[in-house]
């Protein structure tokens, strides 16, 4: 039988059927991917979906589209277990000794500069055993609802970073200072960290296996296929622990 229903009616029985798909899950209705358009048109929706994707899975999809390696050295360990995304806010420090007391106060004006979802990343050149940052520092970046840091140097109060559960990326504990031996040389400019180029803005994801750089212009399309990615190994799990072939595994999913 055929209802006639006026444009009104329409939109609200729309709106009642998306509902229930939603809850209910109809496949095609609920949870529809979304591409890299759509993310490129919804940034915050995209940072959100870095959350959830593995910085393995973001490593090789950024080889596979720009033939490029992103991923910082085994040399970068986190202070505790952590997995976070953000953007990030870059931070340069260059050796001097000195005895000027505002040798570092752009460091500390770039913390200030960077909110919700900022990873700050910094470059202590040649300094891995010299503390970059600290458990002020984390704690002023914890309070601002920084998603982390990323210090190619050295990090100390390790308790204090704990304490606040501010996860840190660096190249080890030290109990070192930079003040007196360092000068602050630039915020929100393209740096090394590691060995990777960092622009301001570009996507910090990390995880246990380590730390990835996404560049923001090409964010939206290494995502999608970063999720591809995760999925295929994430589906590869049950079938080779149910046929005990990893051989067969690969064959089926094209993935290793």
């Amino acid at each position: 039988m055929l209802v006639r229903v006026n444009r009104g009616r329409r939109l609200l029985l729309a709106i009642c059927v998306t509902g229930i798909a939603s809850v209910i899950g109809i496949a095609g209705w609920a949870d529809v991917p979304m591409t890299a358009a759509d993310y490129k048109a919804h940034p915050q929706e995209m940072l959100d979906a870095y959350r959830h994707v593995e910085a393995a899975s973001v490593s090789d999809a950024i080889e596979q589209l720009l033939h490029e390696k992103r991923y910082m050295s085994h040399r970068m360990q986190a202070i505790f277990p952590t997995k976070f995304a953000g953007t990030a806010v870059t931070v340069l420090l260059k050796p001097e000794e000195n005895h000027d007391p505002n040798a570092l106060s752009g460091m500390l004006q770039a913390i200030d500069s960077g909110g919700s979802g900022s990873v700050y990343v910094m470059t202590v050149e040649g300094g891995a055993d010299i503390a970059g940052m600290g458990g002020l520092m984390g704690t002023a970046m914890s309070a601002r609802g920084y998603a982390g840091a990323v210090v190619d140097g050295g990090v100390r109060d390790i308790p204090q970073l704990k304490r606040v559960q501010f996860p840190v990326y660096a190249l080890g504990p030290v109990p070192s200072t930079s003040v007196g031996h360092y000068r602050f040389a630039g915020a929100n400019i393209p740096i090394v960290c590691d060995g990777v180029q960092v622009a301001p803005g570009d996507i910090i994801v990390a995880d246990q296996d380590g730390v990835v750089v996404v560049p923001k212009t090409d964010a939206a399309d290494i995502l999608v296929k970063a999720q591809m990615l995760d999925n295929s190994e994430h589906s590869m799990y049950p079938f080779i622990e149910k046929y005990r072939s990893i051989v067969e595994a690969v064959q089926k999913f094209g993935r290793i």
